[in-house]
C-alpha cells in the first residue's frame, strides 16, 4: 500500500513539476530521497510500533520538503489545482 502511494506521489509530482522553480524542484527531491531512506530502513525493520513510526516519520519527511517547495513557490498560497478544488464560478459570466 505504501509503495503504491509513493508511486502516485511521485506521478503526481511529474505532473506538477513544471509548476515549480528549479530551485524548489531541487527541494523537494531532496526532501523525497531523505523520506526513501527513512522508507528503506522501515521496511527492514521487523512488523510493530517501531516500524509503523518510521514510515510516519518518512512520510512527515516527504510532507515537509512538498510544503517548503510549495511555500517557495506561492508564498504558502495551496493553488485549486494543487487541491483538486475547482475555482467558484463568476456570477457576472452567467
Amino acid at each position: 500500500m505504501r509503495k503504491m502511494f509513493i508511486t502516485l506521489a511521485a506521478t503526481s509530482a511529474l505532473a506538477l513539476g513544471a509548476c515549480q522553480s528549479p530551485a524548489a524542484d531541487k527541494v523537494e527531491d531532496q526532501a523525497e530521497a531523505k523520506a526513501d531512506v527513512i522508507d528503506e530502513q522501515a521496511d527492514a525493520m521487523p512488523e510493530g510500533p517501531a516500524k509503523e513510526a518510521t514510515e510516519a516519520k518518512a512520510d512527515a519527511v516527504e510532507a515537509a520538503g512538498e510544503e517548503k517547495a510549495n511555500a517557495m513557490d506561492d508564498n504558502g498560497e495551496i493553488a485549486p489545482s494543487e487541491t483538486g478544488a475547482m475555482a467558484p464560478a463568476d456570477p457576472a459570466k452567467k
